[in-house]
C-alpha cells in the first residue's frame, strides 16, 4: 500500500518579490501568484486526488483552493504546516534585518539549524510540528492521494526529515513558488518521487519568486 502526499508551496505575494519576511502575517497571492496557483490546478486536473490540506494563511489557501475546486473538493485546515513564526523580523526586508540584526541574520544564512530569531521558531521547532502533521494525515489516509499546501520554509524541513538530513541542509533545498514535491510512504518507508517540479509554470514570462528566503 502506498500513500501519497503532494506537498506545494503557494503562489507569489507582494511581498516574495519584495523579499519581506512573511511567517505569520496574513499576505495573500497577489495577481502572479494566482496565475501560478490555477495553473497548478491544471496539472492535477488528470490525477486522482482523496483529501487537499492547507496551512491557513490565505496565500496557502487560495492555493490549495484553486486546486480543490478542480476536484470539488472542500480544504481542510492543517495547522501543523503554518508557516514559520520570523517573530520581530515579520514585516520587515532582508536588507532592513541584516542592518539591525547583523549577527543573528549571518547565522540565519550560514548556519540555519542553529539561529532563533526573536520572538520567533527555531527550524526543528517547524520541522517538529511539520512532521507531526504528515505523519498524522498518512495514519489517517493510508493508501489515499493527498495534497498539502504549505510555505517555503515548511516545505524544506519535511523534505529534509523525510530524506533523514538535518536542518543544517536547509539552504540546499529549493522550494519556488507552486513548487509541487511527491512524497510517497510504503513499508514505513518515505521515497521522494519528485521535488520542486515547475513544469506547470512554463507558459508564464514572470520569474518564479526564485530568491530564496
Amino acid at each position: 500500500m502506498v500513500t501519497s502526499i503532494y506537498l506545494i508551496r503557494h503562489g507569489q505575494t507582494a511581498w516574495n518579490k519584495e523579499e519581506i519576511f512573511r511567517g505569520r502575517t496574513d499576505v495573500p497571492l497577489d495577481e502572479t501568484g494566482l496565475k501560478q496557483a490555477e495553473l497548478a490546478s491544471d496539472y492535477f486536473r488528470d490525477i486522482q486526488i482523496h483529501r487537499i490540506y492547507s496551512s491557513p494563511l490565505s496565500r496557502a489557501w487560495q492555493t490549495a483552493a484553486l486546486i480543490a475546486r478542480v476536484h470539488q473538493l472542500k480544504v481542510q485546515p492543517l495547522e501543523g504546516i503554518i508557516d514559520m513564526s520570523f517573530g520581530t523580523w515579520e514585516g520587515h526586508a532582508h536588507q532592513e534585518i541584516q542592518m539591525a540584526d547583523p549577527e543573528t541574520y549571518r547565522l540565519w544564512k550560514e548556519k540555519p539549524l542553529l539561529a532563533r530569531l526573536p520572538g520567533g521558531e527555531t527550524l526543528d521547532d517547524v520541522r517538529s510540528r511539520a512532521m507531526v502533521s504528515l505523519e498524522e494525515v498518512i495514519q489517517k489516509h493510508p493508501g489515499e492521494t493527498i495534497i498539502l499546501v504549505s510555505h517555503r520554509v515548511v516545505n524544506k524541513v519535511l523534505l529534509c526529515g523525510i530524506l533523514g538530513l538535518d536542518n543544517s541542509h536547509f539552504w540546499q533545498i529549493v522550494q519556488d513558488t507552486t513548487a509541487i514535491n511527491l512524497i510517497q510512504f510504503k513499508g514505513g518507508k518515505y521515497i521522494l518521487a519528485l521535488m520542486n517540479d515547475t513544469c506547470h509554470l512554463k507558459t508564464l514570462k514572470e520569474e518564479r519568486s526564485g530568491v530564496d528566503f
